[in-house]
């Protein structure tokens, strides 16, 4: 697999993503649901926006490995949220996950007026390898 990103501009590197990533000779590809804050249970987190964050993490973490991919091939991260200014605050815990993993993606941060049942953040990603 060979993965380049596109950066016309400097500023999104503080943000940890890239404007565009383009990916050949991909092996397979793996389109992961959202991800919440929901444990092995199926109980929904009535939890902080950053107990959710961290939960929703572990768990795409989880699909990913579970589906034998890395979390350094996700090549796009969708970020849903019912508050940007509460999920702000929290946002270096997804910049250390995406550094920790040298991770290169595309991002779209969306604010919704609701998630499923208490959730408050929601992490949809495609991985390829």
């Amino acid at each position: 697999m060979e993965k380049r990103t596109i950066n016309p501009w400097k500023w999104q590197n503080e943000r940890s993503y890239s404007q565009a990533v383009e990916v050949k000779n991909v092996e397979s590809t793996l389109y992961c649901s959202g991800q919440a804050a929901i444990d092995p249970d199926g109980i929904s987190s009535n939890e902080d926006m950053k107990s959710q964050l961290q939960q929703a993490i572990a768990n795409l973490e989880e699909v990913i490995s579970t589906a034998g991919y890395q979390c350094n091939g996700i090549v796009r991260l969708n970020i849903y949220t019912t508050s940007t200014k509460e999920l702000w605050p929290h946002f270096p815990i997804l910049q250390e996950w995406i550094g920790k993993h040298g991770i290169e993606q595309a991002v779209t941060m969306l604010e919704v007026t609701g998630l499923f049942e208490t959730l408050t953040v929601e992490l949809e990603a495609t991985v390829v390898k």
